[in-house]
């Protein structure tokens, strides 16, 4: 990987993309919209950004070409993305940032899974460990939010299908990842999901415009801090580090999200989240360390579409 022409090393891009996608759970906090509403100006204003950056030619000829199957898996991934944002989103209006954010590291178990059902790609006995690890540390999140509140296992609920969407959507996504630019793929997704937004909120009458001017920051900041200096800078970066290293990366995501929440919104970590979170986090790193060791990794795709 041709690391010459970067201005700075690797891991100096790495942590500004760590600390702009932990401001996603802040933002999304700060706001008094709906979680429709904010995914789907977070998406469609992503979208807008793209716009002068976009290969139209590319596009044109990319498109011309695609066959109905892949078409049908761009809508999947876009439907999905969209959902993720759903109920993720969703999910912090009932839970703690620390909850919703350490369950989320929960998708490259869940990717796992679906591509041993779908394709039929197999793990090892250590994959498979960690991945009942990683569960069990879930269940030890869970297990201590019941006692905070019913609402608060609501919330992790969500988030979890919100981890599950996102899994689909990457798992739709991955053939197409490979055959085009991840800026047209990234923009096609973004769109659909964006749109998916838009007539669930026209379906169940929510207001798409009766907002305060700092939740319309909020919507521009979601999409210009973690989607453009975090995930599209990961993006970026593929070219000069590996996939498995931007994974491994984000997975200090919830970690800065938990101490952003200390810092700016006075939320406390619980003794449950503590050791769930550990034991969370050191088992999908032993995870993507062994997915890293092996010639075909759907996990290395993860940073193709990987949102939060």
């Amino acid at each position: 990987m041709n690391k010459s022409t970067l201005s700075l090393p690797p891991p100096v891009f790495l942590l500004i993309g760590v600390l702009a996608v932990s401001f996603s759970s802040i933002l999304i906090k700060w706001s008094d919209a709906p979680a429709s509403i904010l995914g789907m100006y977070r998406l469609l204003f992503t979208v807008l950004l793209f716009l002068p950056f976009l290969p139209w030619r590319k596009m044109k000829i990319l498109f011309k070409n695609s066959t109905v199957k892949e078409w049908l898996m761009l809508a999947v991934s876009g439907v999905f993305l969209g959902l993720h944002f759903l109920f993720w989103m969703e999910s912090f209006s009932h839970t703690t940032v620390a909850s919703a954010m350490i369950l989320t590291a929960l998708e490259p178990v869940f990717v796992v899974i679906g591509a041993y059902f779908l394709f039929k790609e197999k793990t090892s006995k250590v994959g498979i460990i960690s991945i009942l690890i990683a569960v069990s540390g879930s269940v030890i999140i869970a297990s201590g939010d019941i006692g905070i509140s019913k609402t608060a296992l609501y919330g992790d609920l969500l988030s979890v299908l919100g981890t599950v969407a996102v899994s689909v959507h990457m798992l739709a996504g991955q053939e197409l990842c490979r055959k085009m630019p991840s800026i047209i793929y990234s923009f096609a997704v973004f769109l659909i999901g964006g749109l998916v937004l838009f007539f669930y909120n026209v379906w169940t009458h929510v207001s798409l415009t009766q907002y305060d001017s700092k939740d319309w920051w909020i919507f521009l900041l979601l999409a210009l801090i973690p989607n453009i200096f975090g995930h599209a800078l990961f993006n970026w970066l593929l070219k000069y580090v590996g996939a498995t290293t931007i994974s491994m990366a984000i997975l200090g995501e919830p970690i800065g999200a938990i101490i952003l929440a200390y810092f700016l919104l006075g939320e406390m970590t619980t003794a449950s989240q503590l050791v769930g979170g550990m034991i969370v986090m050191i088992s999908v790193m032993i995870f993507l360390k062994y997915k890293a060791a092996e010639p075909e990794k759907v996990i290395a795709l993860q940073e193709k579409s990987n949102i939060t």
